[in-house]
Protein backbone atom coordinates (compact mmCIF):
# COMPACT_ATOMS: atom_id res chain seq x y z
CA UNK A 1 0.00 0.00 0.00
CA UNK A 2 1.14 3.63 -1.14
CA UNK A 3 2.31 5.61 2.02
CA UNK A 4 -0.12 7.92 3.58
CA UNK A 5 0.86 12.02 3.89
CA UNK A 6 3.98 13.02 5.17
CA UNK A 7 4.33 16.11 7.07
CA UNK A 8 6.65 17.97 5.46
CA UNK A 9 7.79 19.47 9.03
CA UNK A 10 6.59 21.36 12.23
CA UNK A 11 4.31 24.01 12.14
CA UNK A 12 5.67 27.39 13.14
CA UNK A 13 2.65 28.13 14.96
CA UNK A 14 1.21 25.43 16.53
CA UNK A 15 -0.89 27.53 18.42
CA UNK A 16 -2.65 28.90 15.84
CA UNK A 17 -2.81 25.95 14.21
CA UNK A 18 -4.75 24.53 16.84
CA UNK A 19 -7.06 26.91 17.21
CA UNK A 20 -7.92 27.25 13.63
CA UNK A 21 -8.67 23.48 12.72
CA UNK A 22 -10.31 23.23 16.62
CA UNK A 23 -12.33 26.15 15.01
CA UNK A 24 -13.37 24.18 11.59
CA UNK A 25 -14.23 20.85 14.00
CA UNK A 26 -16.38 22.74 15.97
CA UNK A 27 -18.52 23.91 13.02
CA UNK A 28 -18.78 20.66 11.68
CA UNK A 29 -19.46 18.94 14.86
CA UNK A 30 -22.31 21.84 15.65
CA UNK A 31 -24.09 21.04 12.25
CA UNK A 32 -24.94 16.96 13.71
CA UNK A 33 -27.62 18.27 16.10
CA UNK A 34 -28.48 22.21 15.64
CA UNK A 35 -31.14 21.57 13.23
CA UNK A 36 -32.52 19.58 15.47
CA UNK A 37 -34.55 21.67 17.12
CA UNK A 38 -35.42 23.62 13.97
CA UNK A 39 -37.07 20.91 12.46
CA UNK A 40 -40.72 21.79 13.61
CA UNK A 41 -40.17 25.23 11.78
CA UNK A 42 -38.75 23.74 8.71
CA UNK A 43 -41.79 21.10 8.72
CA UNK A 44 -44.16 24.16 8.29
CA UNK A 45 -41.80 26.08 5.48
CA UNK A 46 -41.24 23.03 3.56
CA UNK A 47 -45.12 21.74 4.32
CA UNK A 48 -43.76 18.27 4.84
CA UNK A 49 -44.53 15.76 6.77
CA UNK A 50 -42.22 14.05 9.93
CA UNK A 51 -41.21 11.84 7.79
CA UNK A 52 -40.04 13.95 5.00
CA UNK A 53 -38.35 16.51 7.74
CA UNK A 54 -36.15 13.75 9.35
CA UNK A 55 -34.18 13.23 5.52
CA UNK A 56 -32.64 17.04 7.13
CA UNK A 57 -30.80 15.19 9.75
CA UNK A 58 -30.71 11.71 7.82
CA UNK A 59 -28.93 13.31 4.94
CA UNK A 60 -26.21 15.01 6.58
CA UNK A 61 -24.93 11.48 8.85
CA UNK A 62 -25.23 9.24 6.24
CA UNK A 63 -22.86 11.65 3.74
CA UNK A 64 -20.66 11.85 6.58
CA UNK A 65 -20.19 8.26 7.36
CA UNK A 66 -19.74 7.60 3.78
CA UNK A 67 -17.35 10.27 2.66
CA UNK A 68 -15.34 9.81 6.27
CA UNK A 69 -12.70 7.31 5.03
CA UNK A 70 -11.74 8.74 2.00
CA UNK A 71 -10.09 11.49 4.28
CA UNK A 72 -6.43 9.39 4.14
CA UNK A 73 -6.54 8.98 0.36
CA UNK A 74 -7.70 12.52 -0.62
CA UNK A 75 -5.05 14.03 1.48
CA UNK A 76 -2.41 11.50 -0.04
CA UNK A 77 -3.14 12.22 -3.53
CA UNK A 78 -4.05 16.25 -3.80
CA UNK A 79 -2.56 17.07 -0.10
CA UNK A 80 -4.01 17.39 3.16
CA UNK A 81 -4.04 21.59 3.52
CA UNK A 82 -5.53 21.57 0.19
CA UNK A 83 -8.24 19.04 0.74
CA UNK A 84 -9.28 20.66 4.45
CA UNK A 85 -9.34 23.74 2.39
CA UNK A 86 -11.80 23.01 -0.05
CA UNK A 87 -13.72 20.79 2.93
CA UNK A 88 -14.20 24.28 4.38
CA UNK A 89 -15.03 25.67 1.76
CA UNK A 90 -17.96 23.34 0.37
CA UNK A 91 -19.06 23.37 3.87
CA UNK A 92 -19.83 27.60 3.60
CA UNK A 93 -21.20 27.12 0.09
CA UNK A 94 -23.45 24.35 1.12
CA UNK A 95 -24.45 26.02 4.50
CA UNK A 96 -25.44 29.03 2.61
CA UNK A 97 -27.43 26.49 0.30
CA UNK A 98 -29.03 25.32 2.91
CA UNK A 99 -30.28 28.48 4.21
CA UNK A 100 -31.56 29.87 1.19
CA UNK A 101 -33.22 26.56 0.06
CA UNK A 102 -36.98 26.86 -0.75
CA UNK A 103 -37.82 23.47 -1.29
CA UNK A 104 -37.22 20.46 0.98
CA UNK A 105 -35.97 18.59 -2.38
CA UNK A 106 -33.22 21.71 -2.13
CA UNK A 107 -32.58 21.61 1.67
CA UNK A 108 -32.12 17.80 1.47
CA UNK A 109 -29.30 18.18 -1.16
CA UNK A 110 -27.92 21.04 0.20
CA UNK A 111 -27.14 18.73 3.41
CA UNK A 112 -25.91 15.80 1.28
CA UNK A 113 -23.22 18.52 0.25
CA UNK A 114 -22.53 20.04 4.02
CA UNK A 115 -22.09 16.53 5.45
CA UNK A 116 -20.07 15.49 2.66
CA UNK A 117 -17.73 18.58 2.74
CA UNK A 118 -17.64 18.09 6.62
CA UNK A 119 -16.57 15.13 6.64
CA UNK A 120 -13.18 15.63 6.06
CA UNK A 121 -12.71 18.27 9.13
CA UNK A 122 -12.64 16.20 11.92
CA UNK A 123 -9.99 13.00 10.45
CA UNK A 124 -7.90 15.43 8.98
CA UNK A 125 -7.95 18.17 11.97
CA UNK A 126 -7.17 15.27 14.41
CA UNK A 127 -3.92 14.37 11.90
CA UNK A 128 -2.61 17.69 11.46
CA UNK A 129 -2.70 18.21 15.33
CA UNK A 130 -0.76 14.89 15.74
CA UNK A 131 1.84 15.71 13.00
CA UNK A 132 2.12 19.37 14.59
CA UNK A 133 3.20 18.36 18.19
CA UNK A 134 5.92 15.85 19.25
CA UNK A 135 4.40 12.87 21.52
CA UNK A 136 5.32 14.38 24.48
CA UNK A 137 2.90 17.67 24.05
CA UNK A 138 0.35 15.41 22.32
CA UNK A 139 -1.96 14.70 24.87
CA UNK A 140 -2.45 18.58 25.91
CA UNK A 141 -3.00 19.03 22.23
CA UNK A 142 -5.40 16.60 21.49
CA UNK A 143 -7.41 17.99 24.23
CA UNK A 144 -7.53 21.14 22.90
CA UNK A 145 -8.75 19.54 19.56
CA UNK A 146 -10.88 17.79 21.22
CA UNK A 147 -13.15 20.36 22.45
CA UNK A 148 -13.99 21.61 19.11
CA UNK A 149 -15.02 17.49 18.23
CA UNK A 150 -17.29 16.91 21.36
CA UNK A 151 -18.24 20.26 22.50
CA UNK A 152 -20.32 21.01 18.97
CA UNK A 153 -23.21 18.25 19.78
CA UNK A 154 -23.25 19.98 23.25
CA UNK A 155 -24.25 23.53 22.04
CA UNK A 156 -26.00 23.17 18.93
CA UNK A 157 -29.24 22.43 20.30
CA UNK A 158 -29.06 25.64 22.32
CA UNK A 159 -27.26 27.67 19.93
CA UNK A 160 -30.46 26.15 17.22
CA UNK A 161 -33.19 26.88 19.61
CA UNK A 162 -31.83 30.60 20.27
CA UNK A 163 -31.51 31.31 16.52
CA UNK A 164 -34.72 29.64 15.70
CA UNK A 165 -36.47 31.18 18.54
CA UNK A 166 -35.35 35.25 17.86
CA UNK A 167 -34.74 35.08 14.27
CA UNK A 168 -35.32 32.05 11.96
CA UNK A 169 -34.18 28.73 11.62
CA UNK A 170 -32.40 29.76 8.45
CA UNK A 171 -29.63 31.53 10.65
CA UNK A 172 -28.63 27.96 11.98
CA UNK A 173 -26.77 27.66 8.80
CA UNK A 174 -25.76 31.32 7.99
CA UNK A 175 -23.72 31.46 11.42
CA UNK A 176 -21.56 28.99 9.85
CA UNK A 177 -20.07 31.37 7.12
CA UNK A 178 -18.25 34.17 9.21
CA UNK A 179 -16.53 31.18 11.38
CA UNK A 180 -15.61 29.26 8.24
CA UNK A 181 -14.00 31.91 6.62
CA UNK A 182 -12.44 32.72 9.77
CA UNK A 183 -11.21 28.95 9.52
CA UNK A 184 -10.43 29.03 6.43
CA UNK A 185 -7.77 32.59 6.75
CA UNK A 186 -6.10 30.44 9.63
CA UNK A 187 -5.31 27.38 7.74
CA UNK A 188 -4.31 29.47 4.75
CA UNK A 189 -1.30 30.78 6.81
CA UNK A 190 -0.55 28.94 9.66
CA UNK A 191 -1.38 25.16 8.66
CA UNK A 192 1.62 23.57 7.07
CA UNK A 193 0.60 21.18 3.48
CA UNK A 194 2.06 17.54 3.46
CA UNK A 195 3.77 15.80 0.91
CA UNK A 196 1.70 14.42 -1.98
CA UNK A 197 2.05 11.33 -4.21
CA UNK A 198 -0.13 11.76 -6.90
CA UNK A 199 0.20 8.00 -8.18
CA UNK A 200 -2.12 7.13 -5.32
CA UNK A 201 -4.84 5.63 -7.22
CA UNK A 202 -8.61 5.12 -5.22
CA UNK A 203 -9.67 1.74 -4.51
CA UNK A 204 -12.89 2.29 -5.90
CA UNK A 205 -14.19 -1.19 -5.63
CA UNK A 206 -13.14 -1.21 -2.04
CA UNK A 207 -14.95 2.48 -1.41
CA UNK A 208 -17.77 1.27 -3.31
CA UNK A 209 -18.51 -1.39 -0.24
CA UNK A 210 -17.60 0.50 2.07
CA UNK A 211 -19.74 3.20 1.23
CA UNK A 212 -22.80 0.74 1.00
CA UNK A 213 -22.40 -0.94 3.77
CA UNK A 214 -21.63 2.26 5.69
CA UNK A 215 -24.47 4.46 4.23
CA UNK A 216 -26.78 1.29 4.54
CA UNK A 217 -26.19 1.03 8.45
CA UNK A 218 -26.74 4.62 9.05
CA UNK A 219 -30.10 4.46 7.14
CA UNK A 220 -31.09 1.80 9.03
CA UNK A 221 -29.91 2.84 12.73
CA UNK A 222 -31.55 6.39 11.55
CA UNK A 223 -34.74 5.15 10.19
CA UNK A 224 -35.31 2.11 12.26
CA UNK A 225 -37.62 3.74 14.56
CA UNK A 226 -39.90 5.29 12.56
CA UNK A 227 -40.40 2.60 10.58
CA UNK A 228 -40.96 0.04 13.26
CA UNK A 229 -37.47 -1.74 12.38
CA UNK A 230 -37.53 -5.02 11.03
CA UNK A 231 -41.42 -4.94 10.53
CA UNK A 232 -40.66 -2.74 7.72
CA UNK A 233 -39.48 -3.99 4.17
CA UNK A 234 -37.07 -0.95 4.06
CA UNK A 235 -35.33 -1.21 7.02
CA UNK A 236 -34.88 -5.53 5.62
CA UNK A 237 -33.13 -4.39 2.73
CA UNK A 238 -31.00 -1.84 4.06
CA UNK A 239 -29.81 -4.83 6.97
CA UNK A 240 -29.43 -6.65 3.97
CA UNK A 241 -27.47 -4.20 1.81
CA UNK A 242 -25.29 -3.11 4.71
CA UNK A 243 -24.16 -6.72 5.83
CA UNK A 244 -23.25 -7.64 1.91
CA UNK A 245 -21.19 -4.12 1.58
CA UNK A 246 -19.41 -4.78 4.76
CA UNK A 247 -18.69 -8.66 3.61
CA UNK A 248 -17.61 -7.68 0.29
CA UNK A 249 -15.22 -5.51 1.41
CA UNK A 250 -13.62 -6.86 4.08
CA UNK A 251 -12.61 -9.84 1.41
CA UNK A 252 -11.69 -7.17 -0.89
CA UNK A 253 -9.43 -5.58 1.85
CA UNK A 254 -7.65 -8.67 2.57
CA UNK A 255 -6.82 -10.34 -1.23
CA UNK A 256 -6.35 -6.99 -3.24
CA UNK A 257 -2.68 -5.42 -3.06
CA UNK A 258 -2.97 -1.39 -2.49
CA UNK A 259 -6.40 -1.72 -0.35
CA UNK A 260 -8.90 1.07 0.28
CA UNK A 261 -7.99 1.30 3.70
CA UNK A 262 -4.71 -0.58 5.18
CA UNK A 263 -5.39 -3.75 7.36
CA UNK A 264 -2.08 -3.26 9.03
CA UNK A 265 -3.91 -0.75 11.03
CA UNK A 266 -5.88 -3.23 13.30
CA UNK A 267 -3.23 -5.86 13.73
CA UNK A 268 -1.73 -2.43 15.90
CA UNK A 269 -3.25 -4.09 18.97
CA UNK A 270 -2.90 -0.12 20.75
CA UNK A 271 -5.04 1.37 17.89
CA UNK A 272 -7.45 -1.63 17.82
CA UNK A 273 -8.28 -1.27 21.62
CA UNK A 274 -8.41 2.24 20.97
CA UNK A 275 -11.12 1.57 18.76
CA UNK A 276 -13.49 -0.43 20.96
CA UNK A 277 -13.29 2.33 23.26
CA UNK A 278 -14.34 5.37 20.93
CA UNK A 279 -17.52 2.89 19.76
CA UNK A 280 -18.76 2.79 23.59
CA UNK A 281 -17.56 6.25 24.01
CA UNK A 282 -20.08 7.56 21.52
CA UNK A 283 -22.31 4.92 22.28
CA UNK A 284 -22.72 6.38 26.06
CA UNK A 285 -22.26 10.16 25.88
CA UNK A 286 -24.28 10.73 22.62
CA UNK A 287 -27.75 9.40 23.68
CA UNK A 288 -28.16 12.27 26.77
CA UNK A 289 -27.88 14.74 24.37
CA UNK A 290 -30.89 13.54 22.39
CA UNK A 291 -33.10 12.99 25.16
CA UNK A 292 -32.43 15.69 27.39
CA UNK A 293 -34.23 18.39 25.78
CA UNK A 294 -37.11 16.75 25.12
CA UNK A 295 -37.64 15.59 28.23
CA UNK A 296 -36.97 19.03 30.23
CA UNK A 297 -39.11 20.66 27.16
CA UNK A 298 -42.01 18.33 27.46
CA UNK A 299 -42.24 16.63 30.54
CA UNK A 300 -40.83 19.66 32.67
CA UNK A 301 -42.41 22.00 30.91
CA UNK A 302 -38.74 24.24 30.42
CA UNK A 303 -38.64 27.00 27.47
CA UNK A 304 -36.05 26.50 25.23
CA UNK A 305 -33.88 29.37 26.38
CA UNK A 306 -34.37 27.91 30.05
CA UNK A 307 -33.66 24.30 28.73
CA UNK A 308 -30.30 25.81 26.69
CA UNK A 309 -29.03 27.21 30.64
CA UNK A 310 -29.59 23.90 32.10
CA UNK A 311 -27.95 21.90 29.16
CA UNK A 312 -25.03 24.25 30.13
CA UNK A 313 -23.33 22.94 32.94
CA UNK A 314 -22.65 19.34 30.84
CA UNK A 315 -20.22 21.95 28.32
CA UNK A 316 -18.63 23.30 31.66
CA UNK A 317 -17.88 20.03 32.59
CA UNK A 318 -16.73 18.50 29.62
CA UNK A 319 -14.50 21.74 28.90
CA UNK A 320 -12.84 21.51 32.17
CA UNK A 321 -12.21 17.62 31.59
CA UNK A 322 -10.83 18.02 27.94
CA UNK A 323 -8.21 20.63 29.77
CA UNK A 324 -7.33 18.29 32.56
CA UNK A 325 -7.27 15.14 30.89
CA UNK A 326 -4.67 16.75 28.75
CA UNK A 327 -2.27 17.43 31.50
CA UNK A 328 -3.00 13.99 33.50
CA UNK A 329 -3.07 11.45 30.70
CA UNK A 330 0.54 11.31 30.60
CA UNK A 331 0.79 11.57 34.79
CA UNK A 332 -1.97 9.22 35.81
CA UNK A 333 -1.96 7.24 32.40
CA UNK A 334 -5.03 6.49 30.80
CA UNK A 335 -6.55 3.18 32.30
CA UNK A 336 -7.21 5.53 35.32
CA UNK A 337 -8.75 8.20 33.30
CA UNK A 338 -11.25 6.23 31.46
CA UNK A 339 -12.04 4.26 34.18
CA UNK A 340 -12.62 7.41 36.17
CA UNK A 341 -14.66 8.97 33.36
CA UNK A 342 -16.78 6.01 33.02
CA UNK A 343 -17.48 5.84 36.64
CA UNK A 344 -19.15 9.25 36.08
CA UNK A 345 -20.95 8.48 33.65
CA UNK A 346 -22.33 5.47 35.77
CA UNK A 347 -22.82 7.77 38.54
CA UNK A 348 -24.42 10.34 36.78
CA UNK A 349 -27.22 7.83 34.57
CA UNK A 350 -28.06 5.99 37.69
CA UNK A 351 -28.93 9.10 39.45
CA UNK A 352 -31.14 10.30 36.66
CA UNK A 353 -32.76 6.77 36.36
CA UNK A 354 -34.40 8.00 39.37
CA UNK A 355 -36.07 11.51 38.45
CA UNK A 356 -39.56 12.22 38.59
CA UNK A 357 -41.68 14.79 36.78
CA UNK A 358 -40.91 17.09 40.37
CA UNK A 359 -37.21 16.98 39.57
CA UNK A 360 -35.35 20.12 40.41
CA UNK A 361 -33.17 22.25 38.70
CA UNK A 362 -30.04 21.42 41.07
CA UNK A 363 -30.13 17.49 40.17
CA UNK A 364 -30.49 18.52 36.23
CA UNK A 365 -27.41 21.02 36.74
CA UNK A 366 -24.99 18.77 38.13
CA UNK A 367 -25.87 14.97 36.71
CA UNK A 368 -25.64 17.07 33.69
CA UNK A 369 -21.98 18.64 34.87
CA UNK A 370 -20.94 15.06 35.86
CA UNK A 371 -21.53 13.67 32.54
CA UNK A 372 -19.85 16.21 31.23
CA UNK A 373 -16.92 15.45 33.26
CA UNK A 374 -17.18 12.01 32.13
CA UNK A 375 -17.18 12.37 28.81
CA UNK A 376 -14.34 14.79 28.63
CA UNK A 377 -12.21 12.98 31.05
CA UNK A 378 -12.48 9.41 28.64
CA UNK A 379 -11.41 10.64 25.03
CA UNK A 380 -7.87 12.27 25.27
CA UNK A 381 -6.62 9.14 26.86
CA UNK A 382 -8.69 6.90 24.20
CA UNK A 383 -6.56 9.01 21.89
CA UNK A 384 -3.63 8.53 24.09
CA UNK A 385 -4.35 4.77 23.73
CA UNK A 386 -4.86 4.72 19.72
CA UNK A 387 -2.45 6.87 18.29
CA UNK A 388 0.83 7.08 19.37
CA UNK A 389 2.11 3.65 18.31
CA UNK A 390 1.36 4.41 14.77
CA UNK A 391 3.75 5.48 12.33
CA UNK A 392 3.32 9.27 11.42
CA UNK A 393 2.40 8.12 7.48
CA UNK A 394 -0.61 6.16 9.19
CA UNK A 395 -2.04 8.79 10.95
CA UNK A 396 -4.74 10.32 8.60
CA UNK A 397 -6.49 7.29 7.87
CA UNK A 398 -6.37 6.33 11.24
CA UNK A 399 -7.99 9.03 12.14
CA UNK A 400 -10.37 8.31 9.54
CA UNK A 401 -11.33 5.14 10.91
CA UNK A 402 -11.50 6.48 14.37
CA UNK A 403 -14.11 8.97 14.04
CA UNK A 404 -16.06 6.76 11.61
CA UNK A 405 -16.64 4.23 14.69
CA UNK A 406 -16.98 6.93 17.02
CA UNK A 407 -19.81 8.24 14.24
CA UNK A 408 -21.22 4.70 14.01
CA UNK A 409 -20.89 4.00 17.83
CA UNK A 410 -23.04 7.36 18.32
CA UNK A 411 -25.73 6.21 15.96
CA UNK A 412 -25.83 2.81 17.03
CA UNK A 413 -26.70 4.53 20.95
CA UNK A 414 -28.95 6.97 20.11
CA UNK A 415 -31.25 4.57 17.87
CA UNK A 416 -31.11 1.97 20.87
CA UNK A 417 -32.07 4.50 23.18
CA UNK A 418 -34.63 5.62 20.97
CA UNK A 419 -36.24 2.54 20.12
CA UNK A 420 -36.14 1.25 24.08
CA UNK A 421 -37.87 5.16 24.52
CA UNK A 422 -40.92 4.10 22.20
CA UNK A 423 -41.25 0.96 23.34
CA UNK A 424 -40.91 1.33 26.63
CA UNK A 425 -43.60 4.41 26.32
CA UNK A 426 -46.09 2.61 24.58
CA UNK A 427 -46.01 -0.77 26.88
CA UNK A 428 -46.01 1.73 29.93
CA UNK A 429 -49.72 3.07 28.81
CA UNK A 430 -51.06 0.33 27.70
CA UNK A 431 -50.56 -0.99 31.15
CA UNK A 432 -51.72 2.48 33.07
CA UNK A 433 -54.49 2.43 30.54
CA UNK A 434 -56.04 -1.17 32.27
CA UNK A 435 -56.81 0.63 35.56
CA UNK A 436 -58.93 3.26 34.02
CA UNK A 437 -62.22 2.40 34.58
CA UNK A 438 -65.09 3.11 36.36
CA UNK A 439 -65.29 0.18 38.56
CA UNK A 440 -61.69 0.83 40.06
CA UNK A 441 -62.28 2.92 43.23
CA UNK A 442 -59.14 4.32 43.49
CA UNK A 443 -60.52 6.63 41.39
CA UNK A 444 -63.37 7.80 43.26
CA UNK A 445 -60.76 9.25 46.04
CA UNK A 446 -60.45 12.90 45.85
CA UNK A 447 -56.53 12.31 46.71
CA UNK A 448 -56.30 10.07 43.35
CA UNK A 449 -58.85 11.84 41.19
CA UNK A 450 -57.65 15.22 42.03
CA UNK A 451 -61.44 16.39 40.84
CA UNK A 452 -60.84 14.59 37.42
CA UNK A 453 -64.21 13.46 36.87
CA UNK A 454 -63.53 10.35 34.25
CA UNK A 455 -66.95 10.18 32.85
CA UNK A 456 -66.86 13.48 30.93
CA UNK A 457 -64.71 14.12 27.61
CA UNK A 458 -62.82 16.38 29.64
CA UNK A 459 -62.31 14.44 32.32
CA UNK A 460 -60.48 11.48 30.00
CA UNK A 461 -58.97 13.78 27.77
CA UNK A 462 -57.03 14.97 31.11
CA UNK A 463 -56.38 11.32 32.37
CA UNK A 464 -55.15 10.37 29.28
CA UNK A 465 -52.27 13.49 29.11
CA UNK A 466 -51.44 12.48 32.76
CA UNK A 467 -51.47 8.45 31.32
CA UNK A 468 -48.91 9.54 28.31
CA UNK A 469 -46.96 11.49 30.58
CA UNK A 470 -45.73 9.36 33.35
CA UNK A 471 -45.30 6.63 30.67
CA UNK A 472 -42.47 8.50 28.98
CA UNK A 473 -41.19 9.80 32.35
CA UNK A 474 -40.58 5.75 32.57
CA UNK A 475 -39.46 5.48 29.27
CA UNK A 476 -36.70 8.28 29.80
CA UNK A 477 -35.46 7.00 33.37
CA UNK A 478 -35.56 2.75 31.66
CA UNK A 479 -33.43 4.99 28.79
CA UNK A 480 -30.82 6.53 31.60
CA UNK A 481 -30.89 2.83 33.37
CA UNK A 482 -29.61 1.51 30.25
CA UNK A 483 -26.84 4.05 29.72
CA UNK A 484 -25.64 3.27 33.19
CA UNK A 485 -25.39 -0.26 32.61
CA UNK A 486 -23.64 0.54 29.27
CA UNK A 487 -21.05 2.45 31.00
CA UNK A 488 -20.39 -0.24 33.61
CA UNK A 489 -20.16 -3.12 30.74
CA UNK A 490 -17.14 -0.58 29.46
CA UNK A 491 -15.20 -1.26 32.44
CA UNK A 492 -14.00 -5.00 31.74
CA UNK A 493 -12.36 -3.47 28.43
CA UNK A 494 -9.85 -1.26 30.63
CA UNK A 495 -8.05 -5.12 31.07
CA UNK A 496 -7.43 -5.20 27.35
CA UNK A 497 -5.55 -1.78 27.60
CA UNK A 498 -2.40 -2.08 29.17
CA UNK A 499 0.18 0.46 30.56
CA UNK A 500 2.48 0.76 27.82
CA UNK A 501 1.03 3.83 26.21
CA UNK A 502 1.84 5.47 28.96
CA UNK A 503 5.17 5.78 27.84
CA UNK A 504 4.49 6.19 24.45
CA UNK A 505 3.34 9.49 25.03
CA UNK A 506 5.69 11.18 27.63
CA UNK A 507 8.71 9.21 26.79
CA UNK A 508 9.15 9.25 23.14
CA UNK A 509 10.85 12.44 22.77
CA UNK A 510 10.42 12.57 18.57
CA UNK A 511 8.66 11.76 15.84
Amino acid sequence: MTPDAAPRGRARHPALVTGTVMLATILYSIDWTIAVVALPHMQGTFSATQDQISWVITSYIVASAIMIPTAGWLSTRYGRKRVFMTAIVGFMVASLLCGTADSLTAEVLSRILQGASGAFLVPLSQSIILDTYPPAEQGRAMAFWGIGAVMGPVIGPTLGGYLTEYFTWRYIFYINIPFGLLALAGCAAFVPETVRDPRRRLDMFGFVTLALGVGMLQMMLDRGGQLDWFESNEIVIELWLAGLGFYLFVAHVLTTRAPFLDPRLFANRSFTVGIVFVFVYGFITVPPLVLMPPFLQDLRGYPIDTVGLLQSPRGVGLLVAMLLGGRLTGVVGPRKLIAFGLACMIVSSAAMSRWNLDVGAWPIIWTGFLQGVGAGIILVPIQAIAFPTLEPRQRTEAASVFNLVRSIGSSIGVSIALTLFTRTATMSRARLVEHINPYNELLHYESVARGVEIGTTAGLAEVEREIVTQAQLFAYVTDFRLLALAAVAGLPLLLLAGTRQRSATVDNPTD
